[in-house]
């Protein structure tokens, strides 16, 4: 049984926008999914948020058989653990998915202070064996150009990126319960990887 640890976005828990659909699609398939629910999450803080997604990921199991899942801003917070995660002593993770996420800040003055100092590219990368990206040409958080968000990705991390055509913030509110096979496909490709 691999493990799959998603970090929630802004409002959100772990019953919000498709992370049922998920549980749901790679539970049936023998894989567990942990979604835990964040302190704060309308006044998140970078580090009680990637405090408590750690205490989640060292629970779930091994690195080599997790895979890292964040959306909106839980994908920068994703990065932010996976930058103070040591990969010769705690293993490396099987993947990472980054769904709908934001490479720099993107105007929300609530969550500057996450993307303060930039991304350790190369730190993140040794955490993990491979790194996905989902994001959507209509995205209304990651504008003007979503896309400038998915080169950053690719070149930081050496992520492999599907961009769709629609499908928004993949879950625009907290309660806006949507599928996105592509998810769990991409979360299966990273288990298989």
């Amino acid at each position: 049984m691999s493990e799959i640890v998603v970090s929630h976005g802004y409002g959100a828990s772990d019953d919000s926008v498709w992370f049922p659909y998920l549980t749901d699609r790679l539970g049936a398939a023998g894989h567990r999914v942990t979604v835990p629910r964040l302190p704060q999450t309308t006044a998140p803080r970078p580090e009680p948020w990637r405090k408590t997604y750690a205490e989640a990921v060292r629970a779930a199991g091994p690195a080599g058989s997790t895979v890292l899942v964040g959306h909106s801003i839980g994908a920068v917070n994703v990065l932010r653990f996976l930058e103070q995660h040591d990969p010769e002593s705690d293993g490396v993770f099987a993947g990472v998915l980054l769904v709908a996420a934001s490479a720099h800040e993107v105007g929300y003055d609530e969550l500057a202070e996450f993307f303060e100092g930039g991304f350790d590219w190369a730190r993140i990368r040794r955490a993990a064996r491979g790194f996905r990206v989902l994001q959507a040409l209509d995205d209304p958080v990651n504008q003007p150009d979503p896309t400038a968000h998915v080169r950053l990705f690719v070149q930081g991390l050496g992520a492999t990126a599907v961009v769709t055509p629609t499908g928004g913030h993949f879950g625009a509110t907290p309660d806006d319960h949507v599928e996105v096979p592509e998810a769990v496909r991409l979360v299966t490709e990273l288990l298989a990887g």
